[in-house]
């Protein structure tokens, strides 16, 4: 957001890498909010995942030049080495034994021991039904959604102003 925010001021082409790159969409608030929660609910070894929307990264750069009112080009640069099209917050084993609790994932200590032996004859069938919780498959936001979260940011209400 910063980056995009600086190249809007500048009046400089905004650079995306990939359009349909998602990243998950997770205010300060939200951040405190699952702090919060995992201090209050959470038992030992317990892992707090907060069920957050997510965007793509080209919705991204056209709500901020929405907000900004910008001419912006956006160039298309290509994925960069390393960088990946979602971000994944739990994997699927950690989804099969995870806790739904409304609007978050409690992630309970794997307490197993690691007697691999009763895997031998029979694995976990379960395993081979699920999928990894990640930016991919989480509520996608919509423009105005996206628009409004952002227009929360005290960085982009500070950025506004000046």
């Amino acid at each position: 957001i910063p980056l995009f925010v600086s190249q809007i001021l500048s009046q400089k082409p905004i650079t995306v890498t990939d359009p349909s790159m998602t990243r998950f969409m997770m205010s300060l608030s939200d951040s405190v909010e699952l702090v919060v929660y995992a201090f209050e609910k959470g038992l030992q070894g317990d892992i707090f995942v907060q069920k957050a929307p997510a965007c793509t990264i080209i919705d991204l750069a056209n709500a901020l030049k929405e907000i900004f009112k910008a001419g912006n080009e956006i160039n298309i640069i290509g994925t960069r080495h390393g960088e990946k099209l979602f971000e994944s917050l739990i994997s699927r084993e950690e989804m099969l034994r995870s806790i739904d609790e409304e609007n978050f994932y409690r992630i309970p200590a794997d307490n197993r021991n690691l007697n691999y032996s009763k895997f031998v004859d029979q694995g976990d069938q379960d395993l081979s039904q699920i999928e990894d919780y990640h930016s991919h498959n989480t509520k996608r936001l919509e423009m105005d959604e996206l628009k409004n979260l952002l227009l929360d940011l005290p960085y982009i209400q500070e950025k506004l102003h000046q």
